[in-house]
């Protein structure tokens, strides 16, 4: 099996597996890259791809999927049970297009959440904040933390060559909030351009909140200056100097040390803006893919669709399981086991769009257009005429 865990992560990763190799006799060999994507296609264009692979970009397995190199899964799984254990936006953002027609390309085993909004939680109690349920709500609270002599939004993208990402989880939260389902898939996929309607839409409804010199902190200059780890630190402050940071979950690491989850930060979801799209979620995580079909192999891939696959994981923190049948009580925080809460009621999951557009566009022309645009250094329709220009002709 190759894939990125590296490190900490790989020891997780063994961990987890080690209970299936002892009752089952079966000797998960596991191999991490920190070069795992150039890596793979090597591997997979020279004949000798792994039994398993990890791929934290799904963009990438569909590229294989499409030449036929992937075991569709659906031809021994059974279907009423993956539909029972997941949400079905898995099992459809698993499906791809094959050489002949739709395969199952792999089943997810970890996931994290994007649709979040982290505030000091025992300051926000005390100042008789309430945590919004809409997005109408949730620019009132904006509203009021002003009025108290506050900027309410912690916001910063940089982030050395891939600075600008953070804007495109912006992007793709409000496009799944404006939009249908089906839209956002032809957005990913090239056949809505940026400059569409919907897109320009929702690019204005963020530059509600980060165009607004009251609302950020710091102001609209200082986001493309501020690292992105470094953005949440000033809620940590006493008092806090700012009070919202909408981010994935993984930035919890970035906190200060000895905060506490629950009590010092929480979270609330990104709130909804047209009702007739329900409760998105904007998810990233990882799809283990097979590339050798053999008994052994279709066990271990078995295993990986049950929670008890990342139980250990679960239990020392940081990962949220997509499968409904992980037991909340895994889950060291409520804050975690509200996530995964999240993920099973989601009237819609969808991956992060930039992770699935080429990458001359999701990790090149989408980042430095909305740098340049948040930048001030060009207009909004003049940033997604060059965005859609970065997409392969």
């Amino acid at each position: 099996m190759f894939g990125p865990f590296t490190d900490a992560d790989q020891v997780k990763f063994e961990d987890s597996i080690k209970e299936f190799e002892e009752k089952t006799g079966i000797d998960i060999q596991y191999e991490g890259s920190k070069e795992f994507e150039a890596t793979i296609s090597i591997r997979v264009e020279g004949g000798n791809p792994p039994d398993i692979a990890d791929f934290p970009q799904p963009g990438l397995l569909s590229t294989f999927a499409k030449q036929g190199n992937v075991i569709d899964v659906s031809t021994f799984m059974d279907q009423e049970k993956l539909k029972e254990n997941y949400n079905q936006s898995w099992l459809d953002m698993a499906t791809m297009e094959g050489p002949e027609g739709d395969v199952m390309a792999g089943i997810w085993n970890r996931s994290n959440v994007k649709s979040l909004v982290w505030y000091p939680k025992a300051e926000f109690e005390a100042a008789g904040y309430e945590v919004p349920e809409t997005w109408d709500e949730m620019i009132a609270l904006s509203e009021q933390i002003v009025k108290d002599g506050d900027n309410p939004w912690a916001i910063g993208i940089e982030s050395g060559a891939a600075t600008g990402w953070v804007a495109t989880d912006w992007m793709e939260d409000i496009m799944l909030r404006t939009t249908s389902p089906e839209n956002y898939d032809k957005w990913v996929n090239g056949e809505l351009p940026f400059s569409s309607p919907e897109v320009k839409n929702a690019a204005e409804k963020m530059s509600e909140i980060w165009l607004n010199e009251d609302f950020v902190y710091g102001g609209r200059k200082s986001i493309v200056t501020t690292n992105f780890g470094d953005a949440p630190k000033p809620m940590f402050d006493e008092p806090p100097k700012t009070w919202l940071h909408r981010q994935g979950s993984f930035i919890t690491s970035f906190f200060p040390e000895g905060t506490v989850a629950g009590e010092d930060y929480d979270w609330f979801y990104l709130p909804p803006i047209d009702e007739q799209y329900g409760k998105p979620v904007l998810v990233a995580g990882d799809i283990y893919a097979m590339f050798n079909d053999r008994d052994e192999v279709r066990a271990v891939m078995e295993f990986f669709t049950t929670g008890e696959s990342i139980k250990s994981w679960i239990q020392s923190g940081g990962v949220v399981a997509p499968m409904n049948d992980a037991d909340p009580e895994w889950y060291t925080t409520d804050v975690e086991r509200r996530m995964a809460e999240l993920i099973q009621e989601a009237d819609t999951l969808r991956f992060d769009g930039s992770d699935l557009m080429p990458g001359a566009v999701g990790a090149g022309s989408f980042w430095k257009g909305m740098t340049d645009y948040i930048s001030g250094t060009v207009e909004l329709d003049q940033a997604l005429k060059e965005i859609d220009a970065g997409w392969p002709k």
